[in-house]
C-alpha cells in the first residue's frame, strides 16, 4: 500500500490544519495511506536541544520516514516570500537521501499558509518545490479543472493548495479559519499525490 508522507512546520495551528485536510484527501483514494508528521522549530539557544517527542501532535518527521515514503507533501507557514526556517532547516538535512536517490521518482507536493492576501504564499509555494526537484521527484499541483481554485477567493494556486488566515475579528476565524475552497484545494492535493503513487506502484510490479 503506497503510503503519502505529510510533513509541516506550523505555529499557530493554521498548516497544520491544512496538513491534516491533506491526509484526509490521501485516504480517499483506495490502495493509500497518509503518515503524518511535523518538524521542531528552530532554537536561537545552539545548545538547547528538542526533545525527541513533542510534547502534542504528531511525531517528528525523520530521515527514515523520507525513504521509505511513496509520495511527500510538504507544508510550511509563509516567511517573507519563503518557507519557514524548521522546514528549511529540516530539508538541509537530506544530503544523503540526494546522494542515494531515496527520493527520485516519487510525486512530490507543497502547501502554505499566509497572514495575508499578498504575503507571498505563491512565492513560499515555489521555494518548496525547489529542493523536491533536486531530489528528482515528480511534481503534483492543483491545475485548473479542480472547481475550487477558480472560485477560491482565500489561499490556493497552481503550485500548491493554501489558506489565508482571516482577520481576527471575524467569524470565520471561530469557524476554524480554512475556507471550504481551500479545504476542498487541500484535499484534491492529498489525493493527486496519492493517486500517482498507486499507479506508479502498479506501474513498477507490471
Amino acid at each position: 500500500m503506497p503510503e503519502i508522507l505529510v510533513v509541516y512546520y506550523s505555529r499557530h495551528g493554521s498548516t497544520a490544519e491544512l496538513a491534516r485536510q491533506v491526509c484526509r484527501g490521501v485516504e480517499t483514494v483506495p490502495g493509500a495511506s497518509a503518515r503524518l508528521r511535523t518538524v521542531p522549530p528552530v532554537t536561537t539557544t545552539v545548545a538547547a536541544a528538542a526533545p525527541a517527542v513533542p510534547g502534542e501532535g504528531p511525531p517528528f518527521a525523520s530521515l527514515e520516514d523520507l525513504a521509505a515514503c511513496d509520495g511527500l507533501v510538504l507544508g510550511s507557514p509563509t516567511r517573507f516570500g519563503n518557507m519557514a526556517a524548521p522546514l528549511k532547516h529540516f530539508l538541509d538535512g537530506t544530503g544523503a537521501l540526494w546522494t542515494s536517490g531515496a527520493l527520485i521518482d516519487k510525486p512530490g507536493a507543497v502547501f502554505t499558509s499566509t497572514s495575508t492576501l499578498h504575503g507571498g504564499h505563491e512565492a513560499t509555494l515555489l521555494s518548496m518545490l525547489v529542493p523536491l526537484l533536486h531530489h528528482g521527484m515528480y511534481l503534483v499541483g492543483l491545475p485548473f479543472f479542480e472547481p475550487a481554485l477558480s472560485r477560491t477567493r482565500d489561499g490556493g494556486a497552481p503550485y500548491g493548495a493554501g489558506h489565508v488566515v482571516p482577520p481576527r475579528d471575524t467569524a470565520a476565524l471561530a469557524g476554524g479559519g480554512i475556507a471550504p475552497d481551500e479545504r476542498e484545494l487541500a484535499q484534491a492535493l492529498g489525493r493527486r499525490v496519492a493517486q500517482l503513487a498507486v499507479w506508479l506502484a502498479r506501474g513498477r510490479q507490471e
